[in-house]
């Protein structure tokens, strides 16, 4: 009998495939199919242990999103202008109530030439926010808070002392400043403007009046007062100075119009000891001629001009900014702030 030799035992983890009988076809093997490729961007590779992230600084935690942006906070200066050259006296130009710093651009040019001019605008009027007074609630603002203003702006640039001029309210600005800082004012120029502006109810009237209404009931009233002519308020320059006010802040206005009823420098004019010119005007129905003549006997050694013009004094530029050369030339020569003047 034959002796029968045992298989091979199979590998453990492979299969015995048997082989097909003659005349039938293997059955072809199963492929697999391979997954779907993942995107490059999310593909997740095994990091080998050895393969370990080099130590480095912790990624810091992200600052939560808020919703809401702070409120950007207003600035805390007048809004100005500054020109001329950068180491020639300061001269600082106040505006009238109602106006911006564009009143005084028609003397601007002979003006810059030979001082460092500063424009400003009142609260609530121009590129001022109504926001930079120290108390703007109805009836509490004075001429002084807005004299302090000013000095911040003075001290803004390091000027310990400069020259002003003031048209109106811009005037009451400046003779503060003097009677109060006399250290700080060089010269003063006051035009159109008073050391009283009358009683103090018809101003706390136009204050309420415009913190309900706006500005727009003083369209109607303004070039009478403003103008000799009111023919002039049809003028580019006269459209200007109306459109300033009837985009002027009702609260920066109506509180001017506060500090307004509440000055009166009259017991204070003796103490002014600056080089001063009082400018009245001959038409101006605003601040009549005694007032002009009320600052010139309570000033000591004051100068009284008169020109042919309304409360604004721009219906001849050339005439104000004559007399004002010839004051600042003065001053100068008498001062320590010596500038050669042009003609």
């Amino acid at each position: 009998m034959a002796r029968v030799r045992p298989r091979d035992p199979q590998p453990p983890g492979r299969r015995h495939r048997s082989r097909p009988p003659p005349g039938r076809l293997r059955r072809p093997a199963r492929r697999h199919r391979r997954p779907p490729a993942r995107p490059q961007g999310h593909r997740h590779r095994r990091r080998h242990p050895l393969h370990r992230r080099r130590p480095g600084p912790r990624p810091r935690p992200r600052t939560p999103v808020t919703l809401q942006e702070p409120a950007v906070p207003a600035s805390p200066l007048l809004h100005h202008h500054l020109v001329g050259p950068a180491d020639a006296p300061p001269l600082v130009l106040g505006p009238s109530l109602g106006t911006s710093k564009a009143v005084w651009e028609p003397q601007l040019p002979s003006l810059s030439r030979r001082f460092r001019v500063l424009r400003f605008d009142l609260p609530g009027h121009g590129g001022s926010s109504a926001d930079i007074l120290p108390a703007p609630e109805p009836g509490r603002t004075t001429v002084g808070d807005l004299a302090s203003l000013v000095l911040d702006l003075a001290n803004q640039y390091g000027w310990s002392r400069f020259h002003y001029a003031g048209i109106s309210l811009g005037g009451a600005i400046g003779a503060h400043l003097a009677a109060h800082h006399p250290d700080r004012v060089a010269s003063l120029a006051l035009v159109c403007s008073s050391a009283h502006f009358g009683a103090a109810q018809p101003w706390h009237e136009r204050a309420g009046l415009v913190r309900l209404q706006g500005t727009a009931p003083l369209l109607e009233t303004s070039p009478g007062r403003w103008f000799a002519d009111r023919s002039f308020a049809d003028s580019p320059f006269g459209r200007r100075l109306l459109g300033t006010l009837a985009a002027a802040d009702p609260v920066g206005y109506a509180a001017c119009c506060d500090a307004l009823a509440a000055y009166d420098l009259r017991p204070d004019l003796a103490t002014i000891s600056a080089p001063t010119l009082v400018v009245g005007g001959a038409l101006d129905t605003a601040t009549p001629l005694k007032h002009a003549r009320e600052l010139a006997e309570g000033i000591a050694d004051s100068v009284l001009k008169t020109i042919p013009c309304g409360h604004l004094a721009v219906e001849t530029p050339r005439a104000l900014q004559d007399v004002l050369v010839d004051h600042l030339r003065t001053a100068c020569a008498e001062g320590t702030m010596r500038v050669p003047l042009p003609d």
